[in-house]
């Protein structure tokens, strides 16, 4: 089974918190690290550390630039673990295992953090179309890697600065012409989606980055009805085996497409909330099936995030939760966006 550890302060909080699922080092599939600019500047302690704590073990790595963290150091640290590790695949060898290798395990393929660089550094630089473009070409190489093809995908978080707010409406080309699987009914599928702005990014110049899961099962489009997904290329959420991988949801009336609760987190929380359990029970699970959940939350609500924690459990229990400051969300009225997945027990 699973075990998705909630990101800790630095790889000591990590390796300690491992330490209290009885799982080891080298059942490790996934390691996320959200680090800010502090820890961006001081990046080489932060890959010491990462070297000390992995000893070794060959695991995918996404580095996520964030605003600011909900706790304290310059960066976190966010474990996914299998018992036995999955299986290894060696993508890009002259890239390093943490960056050029992905994990498959419970019929997840874990993908690192795909930067738009090759050997010789930044690619396309101040094209924001084509460096996403060359993201999405480069999940396809990994996956290619384990013998399936962008298809597998399920659900791709992007990250761009707020600058390319206007710009980012042209993702839906590439997204168009490179993914969507299909599904066991025979129709189309395209993965779930989060846009997440963060404008000191990892990579510098980079317009786009991204983070993705795939699965070696088939997928299947999960909407509760919300038709204004039928002409986009993302879904709220993609099943596949016994996971369900669910877009980002922020504050937007499906029905009208307009922000609410403009200023209220709180409000904002309840209402994403809602929405994610709508595509649980269109899915057949419950807030108690949700495994993960990342949360986004912007300078503005971020003073406020503690206090939604009564809100958030009576929804999903006690899922394990990570919690970052993003610079913005795609709607400037957004003050939270959340990505949630869920496994059916």
């Amino acid at each position: 089974m699973t075990v998705h550890l909630p990101a800790v302060p630095g790889y000591e909080g990590a390796a300690a918190l491992l330490e209290t699922t009885g799982l080891a080092v080298s059942d490790l599939v996934h390691v996320v690290e959200y680090v800010t600019a502090g820890a961006l500047d001081d990046y080489a302690s932060v890959s010491a550390a990462r070297e000390g704590f992995l000893g070794g073990h060959a695991v995918p790595v996404a580095t996520v630039a964030v605003a600011g963290l909900l706790g304290p150091g310059p960066y976190a640290v966010e474990l996914t673990a299998f018992p036995g590790g999955g299986d290894l695949v060696v993508a890009h060898p002259d890239a390093g295992f943490h960056r050029g290798s992905l994990r498959v395990a419970g019929e997840v393929v874990y993908l690192p953090g795909i930067q738009p660089c090759d050997a010789e550094g930044l690619v396309h630089a101040g094209d924001f179309r084509a460096q996403y473009r060359y993201c999405l070409d480069r999940a396809a190489e990994l996956l290619g890697a384990a013998g399936l093809g962008p298809g597998a995908l399920v659900r791709t978080v992007d990250y761009t600065a707020t600058a390319t707010r206007a710009e980012y409406p042209r993702c839906g080309r590439p997204r168009r012409e490179l993914l969507g699987g299909t599904g066991a009914d025979g129709l189309p599928v395209f993965p779930g989606a989060a846009g997440i702005l963060v404008d000191r990014p990892v990579l510098a110049g980079a317009m786009a980055a991204l983070d993705a899961l795939g699965s070696t099962a088939p997928p299947r489009t999960v909407n509760p009805g919300w038709s204004r997904y039928e002409t986009l290329t993302y879904r709220p959420g993609v099943a596949a085996g016994d996971t369900l991988f669910m877009s980002g949801f922020g504050a937007l009336d499906p029905a009208t497409q307009e922000a609410v609760f403009d200023g209220d987190l709180a409000a904002q929380a309840e209402f994403v909330y809602a929405g994610i359990a709508a595509v649980l029970g269109e899915a057949g699970l419950r807030g108690e099936d949700v495994a993960r959940l990342v949360e986004y939350v912007t300078p503005a609500g971020a003073a406020a995030h503690p206090d939604l924690a009564a809100l958030r459990t009576r929804y999903f229990g006690r899922a394990p939760v990570s919690a970052v400051v993003c610079s913005a969300l795609l709607r400037p009225e957004f003050l939270i966006e959340v990505v949630p997945v869920a496994v059916r027990a």
